[in-house]
């Protein structure tokens, strides 16, 4: 009767909601059996209630032997023998502190691990209590696959804390933001126009290539990726890649920053003086046709204008009559110009000139027609014309005495 009594007052020390210290006796079943220090009663911690990791082994996380402190849930008597157990919970009790640290800490970064991906954002793990991030908060950019977040540990900013409503919000892209403005900053401090940099190759567009400067990317448009007219993105660069660029001009408070490959390679035009030069003939390849003329590549990236009164000694009205692209021709080098970056060149200087049509005389035989003389101008006596009003001095002042 004294232990029956004592074993009474034991449980009565025991209470839900109570923060005990209990010590693991074993481990089996899916549960840890633990005897509560100073009461002589047992308590059961379940997987459930030791971690949110449904897949985990309760033997990696428990021993016997070990001491714990656990959060006491209720009382549960033993259907067919009059022990009494408690089932006890240290997550619980885990995320009862955890709130009580949140209490004022809106606006405050943290570090999460990311449990899982559910509908509309990501279920994150802060000091054992569960917390939400909506997937508007996980970055700056719209993402699409939240499940490769799962298991990763980053900072997130508090924006609500509710232990009434178990209402704990979270945002990632606050972070993220605030790190890329600082980064952008620091990097925009150090960029100067005309300077050679080093970036990565961040992504590619039809319109260009955007390099990542250390927290600034920069645009390398499809003009400035090469020498080589119309090339694709694609063709020059990959994602990833590191290169050296040019930066053309910044734009801080757009956060923009033009940059140049092909600034840092030589060009075609580099040296052109030595390579070609007037009175040349050579073989070149029409590129394309216009109304004014034709261009021809003469050197790898330089092409030369072949102007439509330089294509024919015969009047041409559009060059497109006569040549084509891809067309096959020789040339004449008329002029160089490096610094302009521009050739002159003539297909009709190495054309015999035709001799001029024959015209037949009074005699009816044909005569080859002389050149015209150029006109001589005639040299003209100018007269002052007579008086034309029919009347005399005479006539005007006869009566006028003097």
């Amino acid at each position: 009767m004294n232990e029956f009594e004592d074993l009474l007052n034991s449980v009565s020390e025991v209470n839900p909601g109570d923060v005990v210290t209990a010590e693991v006796l074993t481990v089996d079943n899916g549960q840890a059996n633990l005897i509560i220090s100073g009461t002589g009663v047992e308590g059961v911690l379940t997987l459930r209630e030791l971690t949110n990791d449904r897949n985990a082994d309760i033997n990696d996380l428990v021993k016997a032997g070990e001491t714990l402190e656990v959060l006491v849930l209720r009382q549960v008597v033993g259907k067919d023998t009059d022990t009494v157990t408690f089932l006890v919970s240290k997550k619980r009790l885990e995320a009862r502190k955890a709130w009580d640290k949140l209490i004022g800490r809106e606006g405050e970064v943290v570090n999460v691990k990311v449990t899982r991906a559910v509908k509309g954002g990501l279920s994150v793990e802060f000091e054992g209590l569960r917390g939400f991030i909506p997937a508007s908060m996980i970055d700056s950019r719209f993402i699409r696959n939240t499940e490769k977040f799962v298991g990763q540990e980053f900072d997130a900013k508090i924006k609500e804390v509710s232990a009434a409503d178990n209402r704990f919000i979270l945002s990632r892209r606050d972070v993220v933001e605030e790190t890329t403005a600082a980064a952008r900053q620091e990097a925009f401090s150090k960029l100067e126009v005309g300077s050679i940099v080093t970036g990565k190759v961040a992504r590619l567009t039809s319109f260009g290539a955007f390099v990542e400067l250390g927290g600034v990317d920069g645009l390398i448009h499809v003009t400035e990726l090469s020498h080589e007219r119309n090339v694709s993105p694609k063709s020059v660069v990959t994602v990833g890649e590191e290169v050296d660029v040019k930066v053309l001009a910044i734009d801080e408070e757009a956060g923009r920053v033009s940059l140049s490959l092909k600034a840092t390679t030589p060009g075609p035009w580099d040296g052109v003086e030595q390579k070609l030069a007037a009175g040349d003939v050579i073989e070149g390849q029409v590129k394309r046709l216009t109304d004014f003329g034709a261009f021809v590549e003469v050197l790898p990236g330089i092409d030369g204008l072949v102007h439509v009164s330089q294509i024919s000694h015969k009047r041409i009205e559009k060059p497109k009559e006569v040549l084509s692209v891809g067309q096959e021709v020789t040339v004449k080098v008329l002029e160089v110009n490096a610094e302009a970056e521009r050739v002159s060149l003539s297909i009709k200087a190495l054309e015999e000139r035709p001799a001029r049509e024959e015209r037949s005389g009074e005699d009816g035989e044909k005569r080859q027609s002389r050149p015209r003389r150029p006109r001589r101008e005639q040299k003209r006596d100018f007269e002052l014309p007579e008086t034309q009003t029919g009347f005399s001095m005479a006539d005007l002042f006869g009566d006028i005495e003097f």
